[in-house]
């Protein structure tokens, strides 16, 4: 089954990209992966702590893709594969793409204005070229009606 990772985080632009993904999902009979991605916490004196900033950040991703695939459900029908990993965003989208010969396409948002994201930059870089994948780059200046009418 055709599979449309996104990577999403708490940016409009994300929403927008999950939207895309859910739409080209329904009319090719595929489906979505949500992929949140958590930051590795820089190393604190105290372990406790830093157990702690890891958890609420766990606890936040969590939170963030239960209410994107409920989201997803809702308009949808479609209901997600959901991937919370801590680490490197390209790394580990790489690595899903590389394991799942079922994901056909790779879909981030691009903010409306300002530099690109670090996903963004980095998917439209040097190593571009080298994807098993295409890599579909929603603007974050769609409106919903434009999302709906292109994909």
């Amino acid at each position: 089954m055709r599979t449309y990772l996104v990577v999403i985080d708490e940016s409009p632009e994300a929403e927008i990209a999950m939207r895309f993904a859910a739409r080209r999902a329904v009319k090719t009979g595929g489906t979505v992966e949500i992929l949140a991605i958590t930051q590795q916490t820089e190393f604190v004196q105290w372990g406790g702590v830093m157990a702690a900033i890891e958890e609420e950040t766990q606890m936040r991703a969590e939170a963030l893709v239960a209410r994107a695939a409920g989201t997803l459900l809702a308009e949808s029908g479609i209901k997600p594969a959901i991937t919370v990993r801590q680490g490197d965003g390209a790394r580990i989208a790489r690595e899903m793409i590389a394991a799942n010969p079922e994901i056909a396409a790779l879909v981030l948002g691009a903010a409306a204005s300002g530099p690109p994201g670090p996903m963004v930059s980095h998917f439209t870089g040097a190593d571009a070229g080298g994807m098993s994948v295409p890599v579909m780059i929603i603007p974050g200046s769609l409106t919903p009606e434009a999302i709906d009418r292109l994909s």
